[in-house]
């Protein structure tokens, strides 16, 4: 396997199948018949008497070496860990899952993490069990702020943020001027045919409606329907040279774009000075990668260890040392200063109050509405 890094392989594999075959999985999901009652899909939890836990995750989104956090885990909780990097793309995911969820049989998996809008769809069908909050204290001590309240999981009742990134704008420096806005990206004359916008909708669209004025978190067919002919206006002005996955750095560093869409975690993690990020004078989407407990885990206590765990400030700032992005535990800025002093100011692993205060989750979509805004969407990106 290359070194890419997980947003590589959630963006680049599955950016085609989020607009494409993700429609007709999602579609199960929705469906009435695939719905559990929470009452009726009771899980026997035996982490009293088994000590392990079993974790699909994304690759890349653990510190590797001899003391690494898991070993640190188990060591502390003598719990054994099972963890498996087999997230490459949350509709290929969906579609390992969805027949054992959807009929309330086991995954086989105590706790996965999936993204935002993955994570709400299989909330909304009561795939997930609810966290006992006496469990995780330190998940809703520690939470910062701007993840507190996401419509879809308001009190975190059932998802805990593993990381956290921010969708703006990046440009290089040597090829072009600092562009300031996302309405500049997209209307600009000298960055005419390149840019590049990003295949996922649910960043794209939310910039987008930002661009509008409108809220990206709560707002209305006619809201969505103006940004949309936007973004179609944009693509037939030629503005547009690709929607792409996590590729983008490669063309961005290469100046066959000067400006695009970008992921925070991406620039930082390429190191490149001449790449610069941009909060765009609109705002920011911001997403997470959450941990959710399935229906059926055999052990949702010690999933419930392994999140409180997470979210001792100095574990979080272990983590967040390796994979760059987003650290969602408060104090664990704090506790960088003796995990690594030069990652301490990093804004794009701690972003500041005033960065959170303009970021935007995008609104959680329901059934029909969420195929037919895809649909659209898919539509525009690939004319």
């Amino acid at each position: 396997m290359t070194e890419l890094d997980r947003r590589t392989l959630l963006r680049g594999l599955g950016g085609l199948a989020v607009i494409g075959a993700g429609s007709s999985l999602l579609s199960a999901c929705g469906t009435p018949e695939r719905k559990q009652d929470a009452a009726k899909c009771v899980s026997k939890d035996l982490s009293a008497s088994e000590k392990q836990l079993v974790i699909s995750n994304w690759p890349e989104y653990l510190d590797e070496g001899n003391k690494n956090t898991l070993a640190d885990f188990e060591k502390a909780t003598g719990i054994k860990v099972d963890y498996t990097a087999d997230v490459n793309d949350n509709d290929e995911f969906f579609a390992k899952v969805q027949n054992q969820l959807g009929s309330c049989t086991t995954t086989k998996r105590d706790m996965f993490m999936l993204t935002d809008w993955m994570a709400a769809k299989m909330i909304q069908a009561g795939w997930i069990q609810k966290l006992d909050a006496a469990k995780v204290p330190n998940l809703h001590a520690n939470l910062i702020s701007g993840l507190e309240n996401v419509p879809w999981d308001p009190k975190r009742e059932y998802s805990a943020p593993w990381t956290s990134g921010l969708t703006g704008i990046a440009y290089n420096k040597t090829k072009t001027k600092e562009v300031k806005s996302f309405d500049e990206l997209v209307t600009r004359q000298d960055l005419k045919g390149r840019i590049s916008l990003l295949q996922e909708m649910n960043d794209t669209m939310g910039l987008m409606l930002l661009s509008e004025g409108a809220d990206p978190s709560d707002f209305t067919d006619a809201e969505w329907q103006t940004a949309m002919d936007k973004l179609q206006k944009a693509v037939d002005d030629g503005q547009i040279r690709s929607f792409t996955g996590n590729d983008y750095i490669q063309d961005l560093a290469a100046g066959n774009v000067v400006a695009c869409e970008a992921w925070s975690g991406d620039i930082a993690a390429a190191e490149d000075e001449n790449l610069v990020f941009v909060t765009p004078e609109e705002g920011l989407m911001i997403w997470s990668d959450n941990m959710l407990v399935p229906n059926k885990a055999d052990h949702k206590g010690n999933a419930e260890e392994w999140i409180n765990f997470y979210y001792e400030p100095e574990v979080a700032a272990k983590l967040a040392a390796y994979i760059w992005y987003i650290c969602p535990v408060e104090g664990a800025k704090e506790a960088m200063e003796k995990v690594d002093p030069s990652l301490v100011d990093n804004e794009l692993i701690f972003p500041t109050d005033e960065t959170l205060s303009v970021s935007h989750p995008f609104m959680a979509l329901e059934g029909e509405k969420d195929r037919e805004y895809r649909g659209a969407y898919a539509d525009v990106i690939g004319g």
